[in-house]
């Protein structure tokens, strides 16, 4: 600042020749501070209600936000592991990795509601879904999916669906949006053709 302009400066009132030698000591090309833009919203905010709960992830009991899958397909599954149809977990791993690059994510609930065919601890589950059939989908600890004591998710996919689960294996069908537009019985396998039209339908 040059001698003149600090002799004038001297002369003014405080407040204005404080703003003025502010004004004069900012650098050329400064920007000036501006109130930061309000927060985006949340990924939860665009959550389906279908979605807004949490379960504990099978292997280590974390707890887990299912508004995670909002946005894709989902197929939802109880499961188990002495049960006829535990053969499908082949099916449904193969069925997750062709269709998880175009936002398909099958979605594993062992229960032990059916015969009880799923009595292990949740690593006995874990070791046994990875060790015998390469499961890489997400597994969620033990689910009642049936009667009065059934969790909010397998109560909503029945009131959707129109339907509950009649054993293992049973299959719902969800789209991005969290709505469920298919209800597929143990006997479909992951291969049946109406299960993946259905699901290319929605992908």
């Amino acid at each position: 600042m040059n001698t003149t302009l600090l002799n004038t400066l001297r002369t003014l009132p405080l407040p204005l020749s404080l703003a003025l030698a502010l004004t004069c000591t900012l650098p050329a090309g400064a920007v000036t501070p501006v109130a930061p833009p309000k927060p985006t919203a949340t990924p939860a905010a665009n959550c389906p209600a279908l979605w807004q709960q949490q379960f504990k992830r099978l292997q280590d009991e974390a707890p887990q936000a299912l508004c995670q899958y909002a946005g894709k397909v989902v197929l939802v599954v109880n499961t188990a592991s002495y049960c006829g149809f535990t053969g499908q977990y082949q099916g449904l791993e193969a069925l997750y990795a062709r269709y998880q690059a175009r936002g398909l994510v099958v979605l594993g609930f062992p229960s032990n509601d059916f015969g009880q065919q799923e009595p292990g601890s949740g690593k006995e589950i874990a070791d046994f879904c990875f060790n015998t059939y390469g499961v890489k989908f997400p597994m969620f600890s033990k689910t009642v999916v049936v009667g009065t004591g059934r969790s909010p998710l397998y109560a909503a996919l029945a009131k959707a669906s129109g339907e509950a689960p009649q054993w293992n294996f049973h299959k719902y069908l969800v789209d991005r949006q969290g709505r469920v537009t298919g209800s597929f019985a143990s006997g479909v396998t992951p291969d049946d053709k109406r299960l993946l039209a259905a699901i290319e339908r929605v992908l």
